[in-house]
């Protein structure tokens, strides 16, 4: 129970993060908010301050912040339709900067007692290894890319090789000296200690370098730019159709994730270890959140960026906006579809469980 109670808190936190990065935008641009909710449902508690209603309501799922001039025209100065490109821009992107921010202060705060990190380094190269000198692979250096795909952490170097299926051959970026160094290698046969066959590419990463204050936000940073990389090839996976429906989730089936990695963490190295998988799980859906509010889809921040854009390109080239009603309606549209997606994706994640 305390781990799918840990999880509708983590869904209500950032989506609560989410509109409060909106109303502080548009608190800083002078826009009038009219209501900024913690939780929805029922009120709970209010209190009016100002030109803004401040609730708490009583599911702890999330909040919104309602902004004058936001759904409809408005002739009051301080409406968000009013506001200059500027400021409804950083309002509309606000939210989903304050999901990546939330990312990457969980996983500061995790990375903080950190002793030591695990690097990209290559540490040795099998014997008769073909390519080892200065215009190959030597020991010592640091891979950068792999199939053009940049490392971030020693643990994107096995998921990288994976996404390029049976191929024997890649192309591998390394740091020597600080110059950037693109190899070719191919798999050949080598064998193991007991005389067995076996094929790979030759060499061994995986040094350990020792924890600084300055290394833990370099790792911190590189962590939440690679949840940032993995929410983009999930999306390609999706498209290229080697991912599927089976592979989508929604908040059943992610509350249901955070359930079993928390039971099967405690079980093995204890509670705190569990807590410590959740909140790394927390971090990635914190930047999974700002990601996906940011594609230009209807409905979504992105898509709100994308009408500001088109809206401002009809004014510099026809001298008019685009009527509200027709944003509203393809809005309207893009949301009843999301809602569908979403319905489908939960009743798919309860299916699964049973």
């Amino acid at each position: 129970m305390v781990y799918i109670l840990a999880a509708i808190l983590i869904f209500g936190v950032l989506i609560a993060v989410h509109e409060l990065g909106h109303f502080l935008a548009a608190k800083a641009c002078g826009v009038r908010v009219n209501e900024f909710s913690i939780g929805m449902g029922p009120c709970i508690l209010h209190r009016t301050k100002g030109e803004t209603e401040y609730s708490l309501r009583i599911l702890p799922i999330g909040g919104y912040c309602a902004m004058e001039g936001e759904e409809e025209k408005s002739n009051d100065p301080n409406a968000l339709n009013n506001k200059g490109f500027w400021a409804r821009l950083f309002i509309f992107i606000a939210g989903a900067f304050m999901n990546f921010l939330t990312g990457f202060l969980i996983i500061v705060f995790l990375y903080a007692g950190a002793g030591g990190f695990y690097t990209a380094d290559i540490v040795a190269l099998n014997e008769g290894f073909p390519q080892e000198g200065e215009s190959g692979i030597m020991v010592g250096d640091t891979i950068y890319a792999v199939n053009g795909e940049r490392v971030y952490l020693k643990s994107d170097i096995p998921l990288i090789m994976e996404l390029a299926g049976s191929s024997d051959t890649m192309e591998m970026t390394v740091l020597r000296d600080g110059e950037k160094l693109t190899r070719t290698l191919t798999k050949r046969i080598y064998q193991d200690a007991n005389g067995n066959d076996y094929k790979a590419y030759g060499f061994t990463y995986g040094g350990v370098v020792e924890a600084t204050p300055a290394l833990r936000l370099k790792y911190s940073w590189n962590q939440t730019i690679d949840y940032v990389r993995l929410v983009r090839l999930s999306l390609q996976m999706l498209f290229s159709g080697s991912a599927g429906v089976d592979d989508l989730s929604g908040p059943v089936g992610i509350v249901s994730t955070i359930t079993e990695v928390g039971k099967e963490t405690e079980a093995e190295e204890g509670f705190g270890a569990a807590m410590q998988s959740i909140l790394f799980f927390a971090a990635m859906i914190a930047v999974n959140l700002a990601v996906m509010n940011l594609l230009p889809l209807p409905a979504l921040d992105g898509g709100h960026v994308l009408f500001l854009v088109v809206n401002s390109i009809a004014v510099l080239l026809f001298k008019r906006e685009i009527p509200s009603k027709y944003l509203n309606a393809v809005n309207g549209v893009g949301f009843a579809l999301l809602m569908a997606l979403m319905l489908f994706v939960t009743f798919h994640d309860i299916v699964k469980l049973f």
